[in-house]
């Protein structure tokens, strides 16, 4: 509703012929809109000023209440109903007529002043009039030809529904904020960012956790935090404090949290204030040496991790390797630095493979393990792991070769053995099933084919018996020729018609 794109605003102009007729109909509201005077400020039954500096310039009066605690924050995207008129009554704009309701993001300029305030202050369902002065309007300029300059203007508002900003990375609505509090600046943690923070978890209204903790940013596992809130703490600005709405798949999933009382596959809310962080020195102001220290440091975290069974933050560390490493200019590396950075990049992909393969992304160990082979073409390990993803997914024939290639590396390595007499029983077994399948639909083939000649037979000349052969027993059941003929309501020819009847034709 403002005058910087608003889409209010641009329905404003898009209906010229009924604004045509109100300012017809209402020679008050003409006059109004051609000399540009303010309006007189209505005075409601019961209105409340909730503008920032309490100057009356906004004012709200709620018509019906709405439900819940909860009000929309900066961020969150609204869906409305609303009739805008002048003070006279005049009517300027109405959703409800084009019976399309409206959305727009709180907070974001997308909306005069007075609706991010107003809104921001209704709960779900309340439909509220809000009195709005020209400083939290249109101002002094308007919006010609239906909004005057220094306008008072008034909106019955619906509010139906709102969503926070949506901050999962597959955008499925996993992970929504709400801002209760902005942050100061424009910094944000990246990975590795030692974050303070603190947490109030709640399921149905109901605390469960409340407390502050430190910890790197992708260890939060570690310390008991779910996924849902480390994925929104990269977005985080210092000071900041947000509502998050996590869904079951970025919390405690199919498995809930008995400790907590919380079911399976429950939706949780925290409010998460950033208290303050520390980014670590971003890559490219490392120099080489500082690239392979950290990618160090990575590999032992990300071993700590797997170890651990906690695969995810195992592949994010070994990920951040791959990162640090592979544009790195070996033109300023030494031999050794060279050897370095080529055994951290094939241990990044090895194990990242072996995260994988633990976790049934097959697909992603089979890309691991080729980029692996890229670096090493005999590595055996990539070779072993890659064959295993090919076992469980059914590739007998491309497993069976992977295992074959592993004993030719390797001819003691008796892990490979083991899985190459396995996949050759498999293999086996699946030849066999086809034979029976196979034979028992030639068996199907054979059978409809002796049945084709059976009928063939049946039908042949040879079985008619020959009119000799005619005997009277064959006709026991048949009716005389009389009575065949009365049943279909026919009758016998006298003697001599017949004849008669041949020679007239």
């Amino acid at each position: 509703m403002d005058t910087e794109g608003s889409k209010i605003e641009e329905q404003l102009g898009t209906d010229e012929q009924k604004e045509q007729m109100q300012v017809e109909n209402d020679e008050q509201t003409k006059n109004t809109i051609q000399k540009g005077e303010s309006n007189p400020v209505p005075v409601n039954p019961n209105p409340v000023d909730i503008s920032p500096d309490q100057d009356g310039g906004i004012l709200k009066e709620v018509i019906t209440p709405g439900t819940g605690e909860d009000s929309p924050c900066s961020g969150d995207e609204v869906i409305v109903h609303y009739v805008g008129k002048h003070t006279d009554g005049t009517r300027f704009d109405s959703s409800r007529e084009r019976g399309e309701k409206f959305k727009f993001k709180i907070g974001k300029e997308q909306v005069i002043k007075a609706w991010d305030i107003g809104v921001a202050t209704m709960k779900r369902g309340e439909v509220a009039l809000l009195t709005c002065g020209p400083d939290y309007a249109y101002g002094e300029n308007g919006s010609p030809p239906k909004i005057p300059a220094n306008a008072t203007l008034t909106f019955e508002i619906e509010l139906f529904d709102w969503g926070g900003e949506d901050l999962s990375e597959e955008k499925d609505g996993g992970v929504c904020r709400s801002l209760l509090e902005s942050g100061e600046g424009y910094s944000t943690p990246d990975d590795d960012a030692t974050v303070e923070i603190h947490l109030i978890g709640k399921y149905s209204n109901n605390i469960f956790e409340e407390r502050d903790v430190t910890f790197i940013r992708g260890e939060g596992s570690e310390h008991g935090i779910v996924e849902g809130v480390e994925v929104a703490l990269k977005h985080f600005k210092k000071g900041e404090r947000s509502r998050l709405v996590v869904q079951s798949k970025y919390a405690y999933g199919s498995s809930g949290k008995p400790e907590f009382n919380i079911p399976p596959n429950s939706e949780l809310v925290y409010e998460v204030t950033m208290k303050t962080f520390e980014k670590v020195k971003a890559s490219w102001d490392m120099d080489s040496e500082e690239k392979l220290q950290q990618s160090t440091i990575n590999k032992t975290k990300g071993t700590t991790f797997f170890k651990a069974g906690k695969y995810k933050p195992a592949i994010n560390n070994y990920k951040k390797i791959i990162s640090y490493l592979e544009h790195i200019s070996e033109t300023d590396l030494s031999d050794d630095q060279k050897a370095e950075k080529q055994a951290l990049v094939l241990a990044a992909h090895l194990n990242m493979a072996m995260c994988y393969l633990k976790t049934n992304d097959h697909v992603s160990t089979i890309e691991q393990c080729n980029k692996a082979l890229k670096i090493d073409e005999t590595n055996e390990k990539a070779v072993f792991r890659r064959g295993q993803a090919h076992l469980a997914m059914n590739d007998l024939e491309l497993a069976r070769d992977d295992f074959k290639k592993v004993t030719d590396i390797s001819p003691e390595n008796k892990a490979a053995k083991n899985q190459l007499v396995l996949v050759n029983k498999k293999i086996r077994e699946l030849v066999q099933k086809e034979k029976q399948t196979y034979a028992g639909m030639f068996q199907k083939f054979a059978e409809r084919d002796a049945k084709k000649k059976e009928l063939q037979n049946c039908n042949d000349d040879s079985t008619v018996l020959p009119v000799g052969e005619w005997t009277n027993e064959m006709a026991e059941d048949m009716m005389p020729i009389e009575q065949e003929m009365e049943a279909f309501g026919e009758k016998m020819p006298e003697r001599g018609t017949f004849n008669q009847t041949e020679e007239d034709d």
